[in-house]
């Protein structure tokens, strides 16, 4: 059976502001209502496959869930990474979670933070690859390149398998702007699109000959592997001796049995703010505008607005990005270097370049408003249905004050409800919990005060989450 396995393991550091380690760009709805993760779900809806499988890193394990549940969805295994390996070890622990199930098990992998347009052009091609998956080939997709592209890597095709497939003759470095004019002249070349579908053990049968340590490891990591709620977890001390590499280099450079599906889709690995530009609705002026903004004599610009009213004039082919806590500009043409400023903000360490004012936790999200000496206010977002853990705090005091919603609150043996514009007082040292009895989210002020205000200062005695600390 088709098994398509989604890869969420990205951080998207050219994409910041927006994107950031805490919450990078596959959990975000940059180029419509749904996150980029979510798209990629819709987009396995078209084929006759089992459900999706997810291997993400660990911190991001109840975004995963929550979008998931968002669109009436379950994962057959969502596999979390104690740490990123890069992709061949991901795929190696959705191969060895799938033979488990079915020996002829057929993978689809896709990097959740991708876009394509024409759904049913990719739909018609794994349909159209799928009899090379079964026969024992590892295929890729190539995408038709439209462009000299400098930012991708590219594959060349050898003899033709089939109608728009091919042997896989060579992989290729991304290119510099006249080599890639001349790949896209002599139409030997695609663009390397990362999508790959095998059959799962075929791969590890491919991996147990090109990199044997990294599978040793991935089995030994998945064999000791703990099951908690819906989540699979390797040992994180075998995984930890498992080699970092990328399923091109570890497996796909190297086997003979590669073969290459040509893919026309409107695809883009949405690497960049030029790529967002590019993909977007444009206006006559080829700008494109996200929330809040107003131009005046303004061309060939991207210009995104979170929190605030954001307003250019005069100006060409830049990239303006606003969030609550930090503004990007750029030249459209020069945004390849904002993951260098993400270093430089990582090496100062500065929080911009991990976490959002706003923060998503398992049960909902908390968004800092105001910070000051010896307090701190707090917007609080509770799902229906969840709470927060059983905890309490040496250094601070809280006071809750429900904007909307009912709240259940616990403290010390005292259990009761608010309702909207109800208050209550958290004395420092008491146990307490706040949860969302209700069947809308449960929004809330809370407001800080003391000598320690840090999440540090959290004691917790029941967590349903599993959390500690």
């Amino acid at each position: 059976m088709l098994t398509p396995v989604l890869l969420s393991g990205g951080v998207g550091s050219r994409l910041w502001p927006v994107s950031r380690e805490g919450h990078p760009k596959q959990f975000l709805p940059l180029a419509g209502e749904l996150t980029m993760l979510q798209e990629t779900l819709q987009r396995t809806a078209g084929l006759d496959a089992t459900a999706p499988m997810v291997v993400c890193n660990e911190e991001h394990r109840f975004m995963v869930a929550e979008q998931l549940r968002q669109m009436g969805l379950e994962a057959s295994s969502l596999i979390l990474e104690p740490f990123g390996r890069n992709t061949a070890p991901a795929v190696a622990l959705a191969a060895i979670a799938a033979v488990d199930e079915d020996p002829e098990a057929v993978l689809l992998i896709l990097p959740a933070d991708h876009l394509i347009k024409d759904v049913d052009a990719f739909v018609a091609a794994v349909g159209n690859a799928l009899p090379l998956a079964r026969e024992g080939r590892l295929a890729t997709f190539g995408v038709v390149p439209t462009a000299p592209e400098t930012g991708y890597g590219y594959i060349k095709c050898g003899s033709a398998l089939g109608d728009d497939l091919y042997d896989l003759e060579r992989f290729v470095e991304k290119p510099d702007e006249q080599t890639a004019r001349g790949y896209l002249e002599s139409g030997d070349y695609l663009w390397n699109s990362g999508m790959f579908l095998l059959r799962a053990r075929d791969y590890l049968d491919e991996l147990e000959k090109l990199a044997p340590e990294m599978l040793t490891s991935c089995r030994a990591a998945m064999a000791a592997s703990e099951t908690d709620l819906d989540f699979v977890r390797p040992d994180a001390e075998l995984f930890g001796q498992c080699p970092s590499d990328s399923i091109d280099y570890a497996v796909m450079e190297k086997t003979d049995k590669g073969a290459v599906v040509s893919l026309d889709c409107g695809w883009s690995d949405v690497g960049a703010w030029s790529a967002l530009w590019e993909v977007s609705e444009q206006d006559e002026a080829g700008n494109v505008s996200k929330g809040d903004v107003m131009l005046e004599n303004c061309k060939g610009s991207y210009v995104r607005s979170d929190s605030r009213l954001v307003a250019a004039t005069g100006v060409d082919n830049l990239v303006v990005v606003e969030t609550a806590d930090a503004v990007l500009i750029a030249d459209r043409n020069q945004v390849q270097d904002v993951k260098r400023i993400v270093n430089r903000l990582k090496d100062s360490g500065r929080s911009e370049a991990q976490v959002h004012r706003r923060v998503y936790r398992p049960w909902g999200s908390c968004e800092t408003l105001v910070t000051a000496d010896r307090f701190q206010v707090t917007r609080i977002i509770v799902n229906a249905g969840q709470s927060l853990s059983l905890q309490m705090h040496h250094h601070r005091a809280e006071h809750w004050v429900v904007v909307k919603g009912t709240a259940e609150v616990t403290c010390d043996d005292k259990t009761f409800l608010l309702a909207e514009d109800e208050s209550t007082y958290i004395p420092l040292g008491r146990k307490h919990r706040l949860a969302n009895p209700g069947q809308i989210p449960l929004e809330l002020i809370e407001v800080r005060s003391g000598t320690f205000l840090s999440e540090d200062d959290i004691v917790r005695f029941e967590d349903i989450y599993g959390r500690s600390g």
